[in-house]
Parts: structure tokens; sequence; C-alpha cells
């Protein structure tokens, strides 16, 4: 008896495509994590060494499909993204689709700590979006992040300094951005459950024990469990599993 899920191996990337669009919305906030089996969200201070090819093929399919890619500044920094350029057959998809070549990179700072003459501003080929308190929307670092990317102020009228996820995900629907793709990190993920924002979770497994004291795929508290109901999972290649939860609301 084979209890084995099916191999993503064996699968299209449009068979891949349509599984992981089916049943979502529109806005639809989507996050995408990896994980060891005890929990760890990264091994060597990253998460880059863990999930493998079929992780990394599902990623990359994930970002085809999303409008905007949205990454809390630490995520950025740590794992030391680029600008946002999609691969030759993502774009072409995209085109065949009337979609725009590449998504929108978003990125949520509150202090906003980001080097604007980074190569995730200035070789970006879509102005990316910098959503950020309005006390620092309003400073000077604010100022010259503008010169190379739209500066959104994202904070409730009595809280200047705060970044609240609520007017982040609105910021970006009120904008054409519906379908948001978040790759972390931890803290932020924590506030986008405690808002009740995150309608799927695509988390690989990783079939490894990191035993260390890295952190979880999420940090805060949340006033509630925020139930999911499994939608798929797929196995990988070097036996890690590829899941998909979404949210189950009502």
């Amino acid at each position: 008896m084979n209890l084995l899920p099916p191999a993503v191996a064996e699968l299209s990337d449009d068979e891949l495509l349509a599984i992981y669009a089916e049943g979502a919305g529109s806005p639809w906030l989507r996050v995408n994590f990896v994980a060891t089996l005890d929990g760890a969200a990264s091994a060597g201070g990253l998460s880059g060494s863990l999930g493998g090819p079929d992780d990394l093929r599902v990623f990359d399919l994930l970002r085809r499909m999303a409008d905007v890619v949205l990454v809390a500044a630490g995520t950025v920094r740590d794992e030391g993204y680029g600008p946002m350029v999609l691969h030759d057959a993502d774009v072409a998809w995209r085109r065949a689709h009337g979609m725009s070549d590449h998504p929108v990179f978003a990125i949520v700072s509150g202090s906003l700590s980001l080097d604007a003459d980074s190569r995730v501003f200035t070789a970006a080929p879509v102005r990316p979006v910098v959503l950020t308190s309005a006390a620092a929307a309003s400073s000077d670092r604010g100022a010259d992040l503008a010169a190379v990317a739209e500066v959104v102020p994202c904070s409730p009228a009595a809280s200047p300094d705060e970044v609240d996820a609520v007017l982040v995900r609105d910021a970006l629907v009120a904008r054409g951005l519906g379908t948001i793709h978040c790759e972390g990190g931890p803290s932020f993920l924590g506030s986008l459950v405690a808002a009740d924002l995150v309608d799927e979770l695509t988390l690989t497994i990783d079939p490894s024990l990191e035993g260390g004291a890295a952190p979880r795929i999420v940090r805060g508290s949340s006033p509630e469990l925020r139930r999911m109901r499994p939608a798929h999972v797929l196995r990988g290649a070097g036996d890690v599993l590829l899941t998909r939860s979404v949210r189950a609301r009502g």
C-alpha cells in the first residue's frame, strides 16, 4: 500500500499552477514558508538551505501567479534579496495571461532601514512599494526612498509610529494588487495572523531536525486560533512535503 502523496516531479507547471490556484479568491493573501520537522524556520540562520529543488520550483510558480510579492525588510536583508525579476518562462506566462511582466516588490519597514542605492530599488523592473509608518514616511529617510520607490504610510490615525497589517493589505488591494504572495518574516507573519489576514499558508516541511534555537515561522500572539483546512500535500525531491492550507472561514 502506497500512502505517499503525489510527487511534484510528476506534475507539469500548468498542473501545479492549477492546484495552487484552486479556491483562491480576490483579494487573496498567501504566505509561503519552509520549516524543519521540529519547527525551525531556518538552518544556520537562513531558510535558503531548506526545501530543495522542488520547493524552489513551486516558489517560483507562486511568484509567477502573484500581483505583488510582500516581504518584511528584515527578511529582505537577512536573505539577501535582489530586485524582483522573474525568469523568462514566468514573464511569458504572465504576458499570455494579461499580467505585467514582473510582480511588484512590496517591502514592509517600520523604521525605513533600507538602502536607496540597493539593487532591490535601482535594478527593479517595476517601481517597488515600501509600506511604513506615517512618521517614517514623512522623515528624511522617507524622502530619500521616495526617489526610488512608492513610500506608503500605513498607520492608524492615533498611532503614527505603528505599521498596521490591515492597512498594509488594503494599500496593496487599492493599487490593484489583490493576489498577494508574502514571504516573511516571522514577526510580520505574526501581525498578519493576529489581524486574521492570512487566506493561505503554503508550508514546505523539510525532513530534518534542526535542534537549535532557530525561530518558528511565526512570532507574536493572536487573540484566538486561526483555523485552517488542508488543501493538498505534495512530495518533493529529498522527501520534502509541500503543504497548502487555506483559511477555514465561517
